[in-house]
């Protein structure tokens, strides 16, 4: 009883703790993990984001277990403890369209790495994400639509090791906060709209190894403190308003790989300092205000690849380490005034790009550039070179562009020259060179631009360069060239800036065979001793806008055309007797044509009995024809009253007669095509020719709508002579039938390849680039270089035809419209949905913007590889504008393309969108868009256009 009494408090005491045991279980039992926690914070916020991408499925299959969750990752607690917590969230590319407020990140407070960089997450930077996360050391939310000010709270962030927070839209000033952040070692604000000074005391982040405020709008001088910065490898400031000079104190940063200050306003000399960077690989500092020489020990070390000035105020010498720095790759000086001799230059194995352009170089090239192996780009135009230009440069097999335009070189032309197969571009005039032309110049078969002006050579120019068929512009004026103009200068179909053969030595005749070239704008034969006429076949050049005849011997009548009727008297002076249509010159009446007189009159009864029996023998023959054609016919082949039947350049019946046979009779075994309003048939006629043949559809119901549309196409193409225009041979209108003749175009239309697997992926990144060129010069052309302005109305990939070397052309010409410059042009819809503008549907008003919007359309079908109807009609959901990730665009049927297609593309689909604008006052025009993608030059930048974003309007 005593024992009983005495262990009775033991008892107690025992039950007590295990009541509060089991109590405290019950609670933990009934409190969350922070685990579910923070699985509750991302279910929270995933119900926040418009239209989850299909990643995000994931996300809530177990919330007590998140780490499975698509783009997260756990860990355990840094402190010691076992338990389990998110520790990154990592969503590249997905598109999201989000806000950063709406996630909790108290709850998310053990983060260290937040990747969400290239979606479309938008609204200010949150002060709680700075203020919340103290463990966070990777911040990486590039490429979104972030805005407004960096917050000072940004301090709290202490354990950040990388910062980035490139292409959004950050502005006000750059935080002077930013200080505290002692581990710090990458740090991107590029491409926002930051202003104010750079921060003087981001010297105190001295780990940073990375740089990066290029494309902002931020002033004042560079601060002298971010010489402490001693870890810095790549430091770019490029593209911003900074003023004063570049301190020397930059010798300090002994690491630097790449400085980059391109595109400010700096002035006064480069350090010298900069030159005794050892380890130095790319500097760049192009477009500013410096002047002085360039540091006299430039790849001291070995190492530059990469040195970009040009467009500066820079004299002095050039440095000699640079003339024997053998790890050059691109180099870019033009526009200077840069001194010295080059005759040690070339030995650079790795070189791409050299250019120099306008400078005071002297010296003579040394036969070292044929080591130049993979150089495409070599000018050194306007400078004061001497001697003669080395046969070894026939051994740079890559070199695309070659300029030498505007020294003192001599000698003849190499002969090698002719082994530069990638050749596009020579440029040697203005200098001192003689002899003739080498016949292995006509070897050169891409050759598209040829400048031998202003030199002393002579000779004759036959069997040289009529087989060079790319060529676009070719200049061989002032020279002492002789003889006669080959005729076969009109089967350089290509032609299309310029023809000058001015002031040399040519005699006889102007070749009738030039007004082949259908495309050429500007003819100049002035100052030569051309005699004869003016081919009257020149009347039909109608894409010529300017001939320049003068100081010749021509005599006769000038041709019957706009183009002589506009031309001024100038250029057909100082002739023998040229007369006609050009104001100043005489008229051709009776008085000036008497010394001939006698002699026509002589002709005419010479020719006249053999052409009245030849018409009569004519008139027989035809009655004969049709009697036998109208007994053998049957009646649905039968064609009756005849209207119009036109071949230009054939004799017409004959040429229907083969298109008949090489049809089968239009059967539908050689048919390649079905449209609206007809088919197309393959003919290849007895000579071997082949065309494409569109035959219109006669049905009773639909006759004069498709009759129009047949008329309007005919008045359309026999205006227009484009090289990206598809070619119209000839027509036949009759009742019973009506077709129109036109070039083959081996491949066919855009549409059929990119839906084909395999020619799709054989249309690979440059061809479809050069598609887009393509079709926009032909719109230009058709907008804005035409007597009046003619809108095609139904641009689609159904309408782009490829040839064999996939040159595009636009055709089907049956809905445009030529536009009257001085009123409304109203007329009924017409086009293909997925390409109409989007004011056609309360307006009836066409203008050239429409052809702009479908334009658009069509370059991101061409890139995308499909149409992109469900991509933009999902963006017409959108209120505000949208941006995507470029590689998220691209056709998945292809290998992703590297970093410089990447940048082109990127910038023709920022091109292409702007083409989407709603309102067509603020598209651009096709010249505008023309002028802009033509101009796309590789540019020294280091950005990721891969993964960088095409903003798209609000539609």
């Amino acid at each position: 009883m005593r024992l009983a009494m005495e262990t009775s408090p033991q008892l107690k005491l025992v039950s007590l703790v295990l009541l509060l045991a089991s109590f405290s279980h019950a609670i933990a039992a009934a409190t969350p993990s922070l685990l579910e926690e923070q699985a509750g914070a991302l279910l929270a916020w995933k119900a926040t984001i418009r239209s989850p991408p299909a990643q995000l499925q994931s996300w809530g299959s177990n919330i007590t277990w998140p780490c499975t969750w698509y783009g997260i990752k756990c860990g355990k607690n840094q402190a010691g403890h076992q338990e389990v917590m998110i520790t990154e969230i990592s969503l590249r590319g997905l598109r999201l369209r989000a806000a950063l407020e709406s996630l909790n990140f108290t709850a998310l407070h053990t983060l260290t790495s937040i990747r969400l960089p290239y979606n479309q997450i938008r609204g200010p930077f949150p002060p709680t994400l700075a203020s919340s996360l103290p463990n966070l050391r990777h911040l990486m939310l590039a490429g979104n639509k972030i805005f407004g000010e960096i917050p000072r709270q940004i301090k709290h962030l202490e354990s950040l090791v990388g910062l980035n927070l490139s292409k959004n839209h950050l502005s006000g000033p750059i935080p002077s906060e930013l200080s505290y952040l002692k581990k710090l070692a990458k740090l991107d604000f590029s491409n926002n709209h930051l202003t104010g000074p750079i921060p003087k005391n981001l010297w105190n982040c001295t780990q940073l190894t990375i740089l990066y405020l290029w494309d902002n709008q931020l002033s004042g001088s560079i601060p002298q403190e971010l010489s402490y910065l001693v870890n810095l490898e790549l430091l770019d400031l490029g593209t911003n308003k900074l003023t004063g000079s570049i301190s020397n104190t930059f010798g300090n940063l002994t690491k630097l790989t790449a400085l980059y200050l391109d595109g400010n306003w700096f002035s006064g000399h480069v350090p010298r300092e900069i030159g005794t960077l050892l380890d130095l690989r790319y500097l760049q500092f192009y477009d500013n205000n410096l002047s002085g020489p360039l540091p006299p020990e430039l790849c001291a070390g070995g190492m530059l690849k990469r040195l970009i000035a040009f467009d500066n105020n820079l004299n002095g010498p050039l440095p000699s380490s640079l003339v024997n720095c053998r790890s050059l790759e691109r180099v870019r000086l033009e526009r200077n005034q840069i001194e010295g001799d080059i005759s040690e230059m070339g030995v650079y194995p790795n070189l791409v790009y050299m250019d120099m352009t306008s400078n005071n170089l002297f010296g003579q090239l040394s036969y070292h550039w044929g080591e130049c192996h993979n150089l495409t780009m070599l000018r050194i135009s306007n400078n004061n070179l001497t001697g003669e230009i080395p046969s070894s440069m026939g051994q740079l097999s890559q070199l695309g562009w070659l300029d030498l335009s505007s020294n003192k070189l001599e000698g003849e032309l190499p002969s090698a020259l002719g082994n530069l197969k990638n050749l596009f571009n020579l440029s040697l005039g203005d200098n001192l060179l003689h002899g003739s032309i080498p016949l292995e110049i006509g070897a050169l078969s891409n050759i598209e631009l040829l400048d031998l002006s202003s030199n002393n050579l002579d000779g004759l120019i036959q069997n040289s360069i009529e087989h060079c068929l790319k060529l676009r512009l070719l200049k061989l004026n002032h020279n002492n060239f002789g003889g006669n103009i080959p005729p076969e200068l009109g089967l350089l179909r290509s032609l299309h800036d310029l023809l000058d053969l001015s002031d040399n030595s040519f005699t006889g005749a102007i070749p009738s065979q030039l007004s082949d070239l259908i495309m050429l704008d500007t003819l100049n034969l002035s100052h030569n001793k051309l005699n004869g006429s003016i081919p009257p076949s020149f009347q039909s050049m109608e894409s010529l806008t300017s001939i320049d005849v003068s100081y010749n011997e021509l005599e006769g009548l000038v041709p019957d055309s706009n183009l002589f009727q506009g031309a001024p008297m100038q250029r057909f002076m100082h002739n023998k007797m040229l007369c006609g249509v050009v104001k100043g010159l005489p008229p051709c009446s009776s008085a000036n044509q008497s010394r001939g007189e006698r002699k026509r009159y002589k002709i005419l009864v010479l020719a006249i009995v053999p052409a009245l029996l030849s018409l009569v023998l004519a008139v027989m023959t035809l009655m004969f024809w049709h009697e036998r054609k109208k007994t053998n016919a049957t009646n649905d082949d039968k064609v009756t009253k005849e209207k119009v039947f036109s071949i230009w350049g054939f004799d017409g019946a004959n040429v229907f007669m083969q298109i008949v046979e090489a049809t089968n009779n239009f059967s539908e075994m050689h048919c390649i095509g079905t449209g609206g309003y007809g088919s197309v048939y393959k003919a290849r006629l007895p000579t071997c020719e082949i065309f494409a043949v569109k035959r219109i559809h006669v049905i009773e119901d639909e006759h004069c709508e498709n009759e129009t549309m047949f008329n309007r196409e005919i008045e359309a193409l026999v205006q227009i002579r484009h090289r990206n225009i598809v070619k119209l041979f000839g027509y036949c209108s009759s009742n019973q039938s009506r077709f129109l003749i036109y070039e083959y175009m081996e491949r066919g239309d855009l549409a059929k390849t990119l839906k084909d697997n395999e020619r799709a992926t054989e249309l690979d990144w440059t061809r479809r680039i050069h598609i887009v060129l393509d079709v926009v010069h032909a719109l230009a052309y058709m907008h804005h270089d035409c007597s009046s302005p003619i809108v095609h109305r139904d641009i689609t990939s159904n309408n782009i035809l490829l040839d064999y070397e996939f040159r595009a052309c636009i055709s089907d010409f049956g809905t445009a419209k030529i536009l009257d410059l001085y009123g409304w042009n109203l007329t009924r819809l017409a086009g293909t949905k997925g390409y109409l503008a989007p004011e056609l549907a309360y307006t009836e008003n066409v203008t050239e913007k429409c052809d702009v919007y479908s334009f658009g359309v069509l370059v991101l079908e061409l890139f995308m590889g499909s149409h992109p109807g469900d991509l933009l009609s999902s963006l017409s959901l959108a209120t505000t504008n949208n941006e995507l990730c470029l590689q998220d665009l691209l056709d998945s049927r292809l290998v992703l393309p590297d970093a410089g297609i990447s940048r082109d593309i990127h910038r023709m689909l920022t091109v292409a969108v702007r083409c989407l604008e709603p309102s067509p006052s603020r598209r651009p025009t096709a010249r505008h868009v023309d002028d802009e993608l033509s101009t796309i030059k590789a540019c020294e930048d280091h950005v990721d256009y891969l993964h960088a974003g095409i903003t798209f309007p609000a539609l």
